[in-house]
């Protein structure tokens, strides 16, 4: 009698040997813990759980009710995407030409603070990944890391520095001085910082620069081991183009920064560097016209990642407006809410020249250095080619409106 498809029985070991799949062991912890990681919020959730609570929420919070972050991841979740079929992509070129250079990606990492609090490398590790991804890095003023100890530490990336205007002009003018005389090619000026915003998470943690050893962190040193191995018997933590500060970032930003600066300021800037200009905070079409007018080559619609004046515009919202305004004469970038591959894809369709992102590489740095920020360029290369496969377009110079809507 013959058996039914539906009838039960033993399965023989040859039937099911080809089933059986065991992964390699991966020796390595922290190949391990990447290896795992196939998304930024993958690596998220790995940093926080590697991180002291004061440095995770330092890089992971925003200003006062954390709207304005919140918002701007949203506006991207709103994006609505209009593939095409019966397209040739079997080839994706996801290059660009970002302010005269090509970049494997339209993507530089955004200046950060601080960031050998995240990992003892710091801003080195940062560099050197982004040279071997082919895409720029930015060194900011608030950086623990020289600008000469960096040109020297990452020869083959492509550098920016990125300034904030001190009160100290003299000092801003010589901070100016030595990243032209150590090779940077483009400079980056803040203008949505005259004041310190109010990043609620870090006043409820007593973060302090450098950190202070007090009960509370003692506690936490003991759920935290190996950061606090590697802050203790690596080169203390301080801001590299300062001596010396102990208090609050806010404190710090509030006794150097220069809320009087104006576009008159901005124009001697100009004077003083020969090479690309870039405005970085712009939150409004006005603003981006009179940058551009005095001299900008580029401008970044930016609300500091949520991290200034909370309930700011969204940038993805008005970056159409800023196009309108003046991509015809200068490059638009944008940051903010940049949480895949995706998002770069629409930034780009509805206008952007590249995008800059902070967090994102902060958080593959926490999890695993220089190997965790490669790890987030990979994933963001790979969400990039696939998006772009997937809306069938070859070549992303060629993604425009047609392919990308923002959703009502």
């Amino acid at each position: 009698m013959n058996r039914t498809l539906s009838e039960r029985r033993l399965p023989r070991w040859s039937e099911l040997r080809p089933l059986i799949h065991t992964r390699p062991v991966v020796v390595n912890p922290v190949e391990r813990r990447l290896s795992r990681a196939h998304t930024i919020a993958d690596l998220r959730r790995v940093a926080r759980g590697r991180m002291p609570r004061s440095v995770f929420d330092y890089v992971d919070g925003a200003a006062e009710n954390e709207v304005s972050a919140r918002r701007a991841t949203d506006a991207y979740r709103g994006v609505v995407f209009h593939p095409r079929i019966l397209r040739d992509v079997s080839t994706v070129d996801t290059s660009r030409t970002v302010l005269g250079q090509r970049a494997s990606l339209p993507l530089v990492l955004a200046p950060t603070g601080f960031t050998r609090m995240m990992h003892h490398e710091g801003e080195t590790a940062v560099a050197r990944a982004a040279g071997e991804a082919g895409v720029p890095y930015t060194l900011s003023t608030m950086g623990t890391t020289s600008i000469e100890d960096l040109a020297l530490s990452a020869p083959d990336a492509r550098r920016w520095f990125q300034l904030y205007l001190w009160k100290d002009r003299e000092a801003s003018k010589q901070l100016v001085k030595r990243a032209l005389e150590a090779g940077y090619d483009t400079l980056v000026l803040t203008v949505d910082t005259p004041v310190a915003g109010a990043r609620l998470r870090d006043v409820r943690n007593g973060l302090t620069i450098p950190p202070a050893l007090g009960l509370r962190t003692l506690v936490d040193m003991s759920r935290h081991p190996a950061w606090w191995l590697n802050v203790l018997t690596t080169q203390p933590l301080e801001f590299a183009s300062l001596t010396h500060w102990n208090g609050t970032v806010a404190e710090l930003v509030n006794h150097m920064f220069d809320p009087s600066a104006d576009l008159d300021d901005f124009r001697f800037l100009r004077d003083l560097w020969p090479h690309a200009l870039v405005v970085k905070g712009i939150q409004h079409p006005d603003d981006a016209r009179a940058v551009v007018d005095a001299g900008a080559d580029a401008v970044v619609v930016s609300n500091h990642g949520g991290r200034q004046l909370d309930r700011a515009p969204t940038p993805l919202e008005i970056l159409p407006d800023v196009v309108a305004a003046v991509g015809d004469r200068a490059e638009v970038l944008i940051d903010t809410g940049i949480t895949n591959g995706a998002d770069i894809v629409a930034a780009v369709g509805l206008g952007a020249s590249a995008v800059m992102v902070g967090r994102a590489y902060l958080y593959g740095l926490m999890a695993g250095g220089q190997r965790g920020v490669a790890r987030i360029l990979q994933i963001l290369q790979t969400e990039t080619t696939r998006t772009l496969q997937l809306l069938g377009v070859a070549d992303i110079n060629e993604v425009g409106p047609e392919n990308v809507s923002l959703g009502s």
